[in-house]
């Protein structure tokens, strides 16, 4: 089913001179035959959804004039999508009255847009002759007028039609999508139709090739096209438009245009809406918050990842518009991938958060930490981006799809594994410490001594970048803490987090009495595995000025010794113990503080990492503890 409205009713109200046979029309629609006993004002009418060709519960409300104020006919009037404005067919006075009374009350009662309106003139079955001409005049003053039907409320004819096209006026609204004097799509029809022919060309050619009009017929009217209406189609744009198919019998941003303007031509504006509806458009042309932000639950301490799904949208994506297949986006390239939204995601300034080529173009593996960090911190955003580029909605399906909740982390530390595969390490330092240099070689940006400072100068709150955790790829996203001063207080959002990174100045006398203080007073006793790293080790080790030195404060705290690490000749094994020790909040952070034997002892008392984990994992789990356990004791 072809959802083809975001509206769930619709309100039709009918105005019109006394005698004009108003109550008579709605009477008539709803018994089938003409009333004989009319009353003043009929009752307003429900017509159940089931029974209306759009699947839209219908209200109609009747106007007295004898019998309600011109207070409450204003209150109707505001209150109506749609107002029916009937005359007499045989009373030339009530013709007059609506160009000289009733629209421009409708006019003054309504703001812009004005609320649309059928034109009806009623009792056909009195006169041979039209008033067509003369209700024709008065549409071309009147632009908010969707259509004019003569009907007869004695004879049945056109009654239906009569609310058909009230319906019609409100679901597929001629006014927002087409210009009737000019005979052409209004500047929003054709600037949304571009974005969903730009949408539907997936090899980015310019062109809608036959299986690429079937998909996009089958997106938007759940079946495909027959070869021979195919073929039609075709026909019938080239015989009209110079340029609307290519040299190899493909439809160009010209012709699909041509298309929808020719079924506004045809009176088939629900064609056209079909096809903005099915992208998410509302009425003014804007794409509704629904279509943006389908509801998506997260209870309190899960997290939102993307899916499996969702990489590959994300992926076929990036290999669709990297034209040069040079596995990274040039501007140009940038451009054109956002070109369906309205404004870009990032900015130049992403070569200072995810990994770039060397001429700080985004790579595919910046691409996916990109969008994973975006997720984790602000999924409505991906939601609403996945939206615009066209991630394939329909009335069963949503971009909720493409990303995926975790379980709570109270379920990992009593688990004690993630399953997750993002994590967050917060890395936490006296200013100066070396932390934003550290975030920066973490996606590739190895600086040089002279350069060191510039990282520091970096406008950014972290980088993000793939790890491996047992041959399984991890997003790894470092958040430098801002610490303005040693005295400020760290705020709950500042310790939340998978892993924290303490980093000191091994160099600088007095930094790790800072991180010292920061663990005694945050992370002791808690669940939060915690690394301490001596950074600058290129400038040289000093003895820190503090009661115990950091290898005697660690082993004293049940820390594994510090790390050393330089910016200037960095080493990747850091970013792969913080992301482990994030993957195995409980059981590495202790394993890792403990020499060989005591290990082996846990793992035989059957400390493991899962329930049912294979003996093959296991092996690769003692293997790294044996390496990690090896690079501590060379540091100490």
């Amino acid at each position: 089913m072809v959802r083809t409205s975001c509206r769930r009713n619709v309100r039709i109200l009918l105005v019109g001179d006394k005698g004009v046979g108003k109550t008579s029309i709605i009477l008539s629609l709803v018994s089938e035959e003409f009333p004989e006993d009319v009353p003043s004002k009929a009752e307003e009418i429900t017509i159940p959804a089931d029974v209306t060709p759009e699947l839209v519960p219908t209200h109609i409300v009747d106007y007295s004039e004898t019998e309600q104020t011109e207070e409450v006919l204003t209150e109707e009037i505001q209150r109506a999508h749609v107002i029916c404005v009937v005359y007499s067919v045989i009373n030339q006075e009530s013709l007059s009255n609506v160009s000289s009374y009733w629209l421009p009350l409708i006019r003054k009662s309504t703001p812009e847009p004005h609320c649309p309106i059928v034109l009806v003139g009623n009792k056909v079955d009195l006169i041979n002759d039209s008033t067509y001409e003369l209700a024709g005049s008065i549409m071309d003053e009147y632009p908010e007028i969707e259509s004019f039907i003569e009907c007869s409320a004695k004879t049945l004819v056109n009654i239906s039609e009569v609310f058909y096209f009230a319906q019609n006026a409100v679901l597929h609204p001629t006014a927002p999508i087409y210009i009737t004097d000019k005979q052409e799509l209004t500047e929003g029809c054709v600037k949304a139709l571009t974005r969903i022919f730009k949408i539907c060309d997936f090899d980015n050619d310019g062109l809608l090739s036959d299986k690429e009009l079937n998909l996009f017929q089958k997106r938007c009217f759940d079946t495909p096209l027959r070869k021979e209406a195919m073929q039609d189609i075709k026909t019938i744009i080239s015989k009209n438009i110079n340029g609307g198919i290519s040299s190899n019998n493909m439809i160009t941003l010209a012709g699909f245009l041509f298309l929808h303007n020719l079924f506004m031509q045809r009176g088939r504006s629900q064609t056209t809406w079909a096809v903005l509806r099915r992208f998410g458009y509302q009425e003014n042309l804007d794409i509704s918050k629904e279509y943006l932000y389908p509801k998506l639950t997260v209870p309190n301490g899960c997290s939102v990842e993307l899916s499996h799904k969702g990489y590959q949208f994300l992926s076929s994506l990036f290999e669709r518009y990297d034209k040069d297949k040079d596995g990274a986006l040039c501007p140009k390239e940038v451009e054109a991938i956002f070109s369906v939204c309205p404004t870009p995601a990032f900015n130049s300034c992403i070569s200072n958060m995810v990994s770039t080529n060397s001429k700080g173009w985004i790579t595919q593996e910046g691409w996916f930490c990109f969008w994973s960090y975006t997720t984790l911190f602000d999924y409505a955003t991906t939601l609403e981006y996945l939206a615009y580029f066209g991630y394939p909605i329909t009335d069963y399906e949503n971009q909720c799809t493409a990303v995926q909740v975790t379980r709570d982390k109270k379920s990992d530390i009593l688990k004690k594994q993630s399953l997750r595969n993002v994590y967050v390490c917060h890395i936490i330092g006296e200013k100066g410490s070396g932390k934003s240099s550290l975030c920066q070689t973490h996606i590739g940006h190895t600086l040089k001594k002279e350069n060191v400072e510039l990282a520091a100068n970096l406008h950014h709150h972290g980088t993000t970048n793939i790890v491996n955790v047992y041959c399984q790829e991890k997003y790894l996203i470092l958040k430098n803490i801002d610490i303005r001063n040693s005295t400020e207080p760290l705020m709950p959002s500042d310790v939340n987090c998978d892993v924290a990174c303490l980093v000191y100045d091994s160099s600088h006398t007095k930094s790790f009495e800072y991180v010292a203080k920061v663990f005694l007073k945050y992370f002791s006793g808690s669940n939060i595995p915690v690394l301490i790293v001596a950074n600058k080790i290129d400038l040289g080790t000093v003895r820190q000025d503090y009661f115990i030195q950091p290898e005697t404060f660690c082993k004293e705290n049940n820390l594994p010794a510090p790390i050393e690490f330089s910016s200037i000749r960095p080493k990747k094994d850091l970013f792969v113990k913080l992301a482990t020790m994030a993957a195995f909040p409980s059981v590495l952070h202790s394993l890792g503080l403990i020499g060989g034997y005591e290990m082996i002892s846990l793992w035989r008392s059957g400390v493991s990492v899962k329930a049912g984990v294979s003996v093959t994992m296991i092996a690769l789990l003692a293997l790294f503890l044996a390496k990690f356990l090896k690079s501590e004791k060379s540091a100490r």
